[in-house]
């Protein structure tokens, strides 16, 4: 049968690519090997190499046992390991001690070992490491954190670090598995001793080989400070993808038949769409991608401040908004560990209007008053009040001198349109040389606007790639949404928290790190004071369903030495 290879090199071809079924990964050629002791059975019985239902699978089983190892917990666990040897070596360590396997130097040489093979070739010495794998895997493993099931791990992925499509699956009382006991566990009683499913086995392998990639990355990385966004854009280590038509189909305008072969060029849409594609996309998006950057920046030696982690543990950062110091210190005493402000509520309370680039001395006031107070601050600077990047990172530099962990920056401008992407990823790229510990929250108001909601995705990808730490796009309330954002993003995605929109689970579900209350908190105390007057004033009860703190406790607020005398009201 005369079969033909299709090459893709547009983004949105690419994409229609991956999400077409009938479309699947190419399993290497090779001779078949023995179950649980060769490269070939390892590739034939990973979520890398299959499609449909059973990629659906066992890629659930990878995301939930990712989901127990926090990124910064990577990051700092590389950075602070055996500085020399393989980079490989280096970050499947790393990761199989945070997945708590045994002998984590032994497992990482023996994955490395794998990982030459993986995707094509033979080689006995790898055979015989994966029979090793296989065997370690019976050893007890550490049980989870409180408020994590048990699971088991595998995953798979392609050279040099594409989709990684990875899963993982709890054990529940129900379902196909439910007799199965967890990894390490002794036949009848859940103890220690038993040997994994084969498919598990495989995938926890498949997983670790996926990790080696991140070394393709660093090099590409190394002796620069270039964004990681960027130099995946510029350099990527995954020039492309190879898929294969398992029957007749139609894709980008062309006909393909069962058995073509279907090149995706990786590198050429990177050249003419800012999206990042080095990741997959949906809906098979890497959900290591998290991981694997925070492996990167570990090897790299990338400073990360305590704000900046924030953003990556497991659950969002919920960000309440305050505009004085009474708001700011009475949220930061309820346990909120950051705090930022809100550009309306400081409008207001002068007399200003919000959005106007009419408020750069009281902004920089408050953050004088507040950045030295007990929590870390994140500052509303609208668009910088200045379209001069200069004058933009002149600002910056002040705010981080007045104690300020971080700074938003928007893209909407007072007349209802958009500062050009170009001039606000400059802002960004300015910010971040004059004050590299500064974290830099790029928001774009197409969808607070209601303006251009189609460049929403290439805006944010511009701005990660010109240093922004996480980028912000609030007045995007529709799941859908948010989750193909998040797809496409390497930076914590921030929304806006909307009473009627999708609650702080739903949005960790979806993938959002940064949850931000905005101008609600100040909105709610005007409506709440109007509320105490008019019924004073017409005789009806106050409401008492929301306290109010006592003078006492509103004096204990103001910092130490600064309290005045008690009795006045």
């Amino acid at each position: 049968m005369t079969t033909h290879t299709h090459v893709l090199g547009a983004s949105a071809d690419i994409r229609a690519a991956l999400a077409d079924p009938a479309l699947v990964p190419g399993l290497p050629a090779g001779a078949p090997g023995p179950a649980g002791a060769s490269v070939a059975w390892l590739r034939a019985t990973v979520a890398r190499f299959s499609s449909g239902e059973t990629h659906r699978r066992r890629r659930a089983l990878v995301e939930a046992e990712l989901a127990r190892v926090e990124p910064d917990a990577l990051r700092r666990a590389v950075a602070l390991g055996d500085g020399g040897g393989d980079v490989r070596v280096r970050v499947v360590r790393a990761l199989a001690g945070a997945l708590g396997l045994p002998e984590p130097d032994e497992v990482a040489r023996d994955v490395v070992l794998v990982a030459e093979v993986y995707f094509g070739g033979e080689d006995p010495a790898a055979d015989e490491a994966v029979g090793r794998l296989v065997a370690w895997l019976g050893v007890p493993r550490p049980l989870p954190q409180r408020g994590h099931p048990h699971v088991t791990v595998f995953c798979g992925g392609e050279p040099p670090h594409p989709e990684r499509a990875c899963g993982a699956r709890p054990h529940t009382p129900d379902g196909p598995d439910s007799a199965r006991p967890a990894l390490g566990a002794a036949p009848g009683d859940g103890g220690p001793g038993h040997t994994p499913h084969p498919e598990e086995a495989a995938n926890l392998i498949g997983l670790l080989v996926q990790a080696c990639a991140t070394s393709a990355l660093v090099e590409a990385a190394a002796g620069g400070d270039k964004p990681l966004a960027r130099v995946i854009r510029e350099n990527t280590p995954l020039r492309g993808m190879r898929r294969v038509a398992t029957r007749a189909t139609r894709v980008a305008g062309r006909e393909v038949a069962g058995g073509d072969v279907v090149v995706l060029d990786i590198a050429a849409a990177h050249r003419t769409h800012p999206v990042p594609l080095a990741f997959g996309a949906e809906p098979r998006v890497c959900p290591g991608r998290e991981h694997a950057l925070a492996l990167a920046e570990g090897l790299l030696g990338r400073p990360s401040t305590p704000f900046a982690r924030l953003h990556h543990r497991t659950a969002p950062l919920l960000l309440p908004n305050a505009w004085d110091h009474a708001s700011a210190a009475a949220l930061a005493a309820e346990g909120f560990p950051a705090v930022g402000t809100t550009s309306l509520g400081v409008a207001a309370a002068a007399g200003l209007p919000d959005g106007a680039a009419a408020t750069a001395g009281e902004t920089l006031a408050l953050a004088r008053r507040l950045g030295r107070g007990p929590f870390l601050l994140s500052v509303d600077a609208e668009g910088g009040f200045s379209d001069d990047p200069d004058e933009v990172a002149r600002l910056a530099r002040e705010l981080h001198a007045a104690g300020a962990a971080g700074i938003n920056l928007e893209d909407g401008r007072p007349d209802g349109t958009l500062t050009p992407a170009d001039l606000h990823a400059a802002k960004i790229t300015a910010v971040k040389a004059a004050v590299p510990g500064l974290f830099v929250n790029a928001r774009t108001d197409t969808h607070w606007l209601g303006v251009r909601r189609e460049e929403t995705a290439a805006r944010l990808a511009l701005y990660e790639q010109a240093g922004a730490d996480g980028v912000f796009a609030p007045g995007l309330t529709d799941p859908e949404g948010i989750a193909a954002l998040v797809a496409g993003l390497l930076v914590p995605l921030n929304v806006l928290h909307t009473p009627d929109g999708p609650t702080l689970a739903e949005l960790a579900a979806l993938g959002v790190r940064r949850v931000s209350l905005g101008s609600l908190p100040y909105r709610t105390a005007l409506a709440a004071a109007v509320s105490v007057a008019t019924a004073v004033r017409d005789g009806r009860p106050t409401d008492h369903r929301l306290p109010a703190p006592s003078y006492a406790e509103v004096q204990a607020l103001a910092p130490p030495g600064r309290r005045g005398v008690t009795g006045r009201r």
